[in-house]
């Protein structure tokens, strides 16, 4: 049998470095391994030990001997000793890309060198030895399937495809195969082409629960939201995908302006543990913000208070929590600016009959313009003084500019109103101001109105016990 020619200065240094091994006992590492396999029977047993025993042997002599390598290469990789079989492999497969060797076969050592790496998380020695393999066997299935899972894993996705493809064409019905081809595709946003191909995966593997969930993913990038909400409706008790499905079915809820069930969706996401920081941060916030929708402002509160003290730069908590905790310390702010329509005017109401004290009030009409502001037109009667007066109360809590303004003082001379009290929970610009001053417009800011509000309930009901 040929033995390969080596360089004699490259013999030389391998040699020297592995008697200095040989030394600290290195040469024993592949008997070693023996204790960490798996259990062999009799004869197989014997045949090991003694194969082991040739080879280790001719390494004593020769740290390069190929057939000797190998040798020790098959009995560890059949026992799945990744690292004592990827330790033989690796000088072999440099051997096998400089000579052909008689009696090794080529393809067999590089892509076992390369199953040793990717066994040990090593995916660049990896992809390395399956490129190798490639070069020799570009139609095995094996070799084209890892490939594609590698680079695919790298965010290579039209290599992944290309590859993924060849392994296709080879074993149609591999689950693996379209499971990574409908993943694939879905990550280059190409949807409804992933969805045929994730489909046949789950067909053929049911418990594929990622799986599953990219396919819902792919529906709702489709549009296909009944379908996608299904899915993700079925995945929300499972332990591992359940957060993100609840996190997601909930936002195509509140989408839906479905908040009773969005609210279910991000309650039932917080009930499982071990969440992903980046899941748990969102289904707090999806929660918190659904809640303030739904003027349930005192749930969401804690859970903005506790997204600021982990995370005080997300998003926009800073600010609601600045707006709604005033908003939760006062009911009658609540009102203004959130309650329904029938509510707010109740409410504005009450300032109209308690603004100027001892006053009879007679109100003439009030009307809403959508959900913006509210007028009310009344016949004021004190000891002193009679007129009609007309009132705006501004839902906004922003700046008031002057058209708002000049709106209203048009509406005061269609209406013949002696004067005009226009009311916001925000600020008024400067302009706006400019515009009343030798007008009979009076305006009410922030800081008027929260002492207004804060004292209305009070007054109203010592006028009713007056009554």
């Amino acid at each position: 049998m040929k033995k390969p020619i080596i360089e004699g200065k490259m013999f030389a240094v391998i040699a020297g470095l592995f008697i200095l091994a040989l030394a600290g006992g290195a040469v024993f590492l592949f008997m070693g391994q023996m204790k960490k396999s798996r259990p062999l029977s009799g004869r197989r047993s014997k045949d090991r030990e003694a194969k082991l025993h040739e080879a280790t042997k001719r390494l004593t002599i020769n740290p390069l001997d190929p057939h000797a390598l190998n040798s020790v290469g098959e009995v560890h990789f059949e026992e799945e000793s990744w690292e004592a079989a990827m330790k033989a492999y690796e000088p072999l497969s440099d051997m096998v890309g400089r000579n052909k060797i008689d009696d090794i076969d080529t393809f067999e050592v590089y892509f076992r060198y390369a199953f040793c790496a990717l066994k040990l998380n090593n995916t660049e020695t990896a992809l390395k030895g399956f490129g190798m393999a490639y070069t020799v066997k570009p139609n095995s299935f094996e070799t084209c399937y890892h490939l594609g899972v590698l680079e695919f894993d790298r965010k290579n996705y039209e290599k992944a495809i290309q590859l993924l493809n060849k392994a296709r064409v080879i074993s149609p019905e591999s689950p693996a195969v379209l499971r990574y081809m409908g993943h694939a595709l879905f990550r280059m946003k190409k949807p409804k082409e992933a969805m045929s191909f994730i489909r046949k995966a789950i067909d053929l593997a049911p418990d594929d629960k990622e799986s599953l969930y990219t396919l819902a993913e792919c529906y709702h990038e489709a549009n296909q939201t009944e379908q996608a909400e299904r899915i993700f409706t079925h995945l929300r008790p499972d332990p591992v995908m359940g957060p993100n499905a609840c996190l997601i079915s909930g936002t195509i809820h509140v989408q839906a302006r479905k908040n009773d069930q969005a609210i279910a969706d991000f309650e039932m996401g917080l009930k499982h543990v071990n969440i992903k920081p980046e899941i748990l941060v969102d289904l707090r916030y999806q929660l918190a913000t659904t809640y303030l929708t739904e003027n349930e402002i005192g749930k969401a509160i804690p859970l903005l208070k506790l997204i600021n003290l982990e995370n005080p730069t997300y998003k926009d908590v800073g600010i609601l929590i600045s707006k709604y905790q005033e908003l939760n310390a006062n009911k009658n702010l609540q009102i203004f600016l959130m309650a329904p329509s029938a509510d707010f005017v109740a409410l504005c109401r009450k300032i109209v009959l308690t603004y100027y004290p001892k006053a009879k009030v007679k109100f003439i009409n009030i009307s809403v313009n959508k959900n913006e502001w509210a007028d009310i037109l009344a016949e004021m009667n004190t000891p002193k003084w009679s007129d009609t007066i007309m009132f705006r109360f501004i839902r906004t809590q922003g700046i008031v500019g002057e058209l708002v303004v000049r709106d209203f003082h048009s509406h005061l001379k269609e209406v013949k109103a002696g004067k005009g009290i226009c009311i916001t929970v925000g600020n008024f610009n400067e302009e706006a101001k400019r515009y009343t001053e030798a007008r009979l417009i009076d305006l009410i800011e922030k800081e008027r109105l929260s002492v207004i509000l804060n004292s209305v309930d009070a007054k109203t009901a010592a006028l009713n016990q007056k009554k």
